[in-house]
């Protein structure tokens, strides 16, 4: 009985740590966190009340994934990204992406390809209902699906690593009018691959969409840069 306590404690404080990690996420990518910014884990720690426990096992979470950089002595802030870093990252999502839209193509079941179709009108109507924050939800859960209909675990470890760092600049994209519009167009060309199994066509739709992601960042970003000077 005693075994079966502490590991329902155990499961409680995991299950805790990862709702924390993705609160912060949601901060870190709509810049209530901003980049460069110090995380004050007083204040958080009485914004979400919680203790300090799982929201330094939340911080650890979220440095392994770049969103986080932690100094010791000097405590945490949030990474920042600059162009050069941006522009490699997208340049080796774009071809792990390709990668796994090609793989799924070819190894996805139907009943998991029809999942995607649905979870992709999903995201199109709220596309059409201008919820920038709930489209941008559902289009990481379509990366990701496509990412794990690939069947390919190396895949899926390499792209967790990574994209992350590009995130908040994603969500930032869909304010752009014409990315977005652009961005829902494309997402229904590579359902439309899929469903065909035509592997390459479906890898060249995703590889051009997230390349044209990172390229839509950029752009706002120097925008931005532009506006401060």
């Amino acid at each position: 009985m005693n075994e079966s306590i502490r590991l329902s404690h155990s499961v409680r404080r995991r299950l805790l740590h990862e709702d924390v990690a993705e609160h912060l996420r949601t901060m870190i990518t709509e810049e209530t966190l901003p980049e460069g910014s110090r995380v004050d884990e007083v204040e958080l720690c009485a914004l979400l009340e919680i203790s300090r426990t799982p929201l330094r096992e939340a911080l650890k979470v979220l440095q392994s994934e770049g969103l986080i950089s932690i100094e010791p002595h000097r405590g945490a802030r949030v990474a920042a990204v600059d162009e050069a870093e941006l522009q490699q990252l997208f340049d080796v999502l774009s071809g792990l992406e390709r990668l796994a839209a090609e793989l799924a193509a070819q190894r996805a079941s139907d009943a998991e390809l029809e999942a995607f179709r649905l979870l992709n009108l999903e995201m199109e109507a709220q596309y059409r209902a201008r919820d920038p924050r709930t489209y941008f939800a559902l289009n990481l859960q379509v990366h990701q699906q496509v990412i794990k209909m690939s069947g390919n675990r190396q895949l899926q470890r390499i792209h967790a690593q990574l994209s992350g760092r590009t995130r908040r600049g994603r969500y930032f994209s869909t304010l752009s009018d014409a990315h977005w519009d652009a961005s829902v167009d494309e997402h229904n060309a590579l359902v439309e691959a899929l469903l065909a199994r035509d592997a390459k066509r479906a890898g060249r739709i995703l590889f051009d969409h997230v390349i044209k992601t990172g390229d839509t960042i950029l752009n706002m970003m120097q925008q931005r840069q532009a506006g401060q000077a």
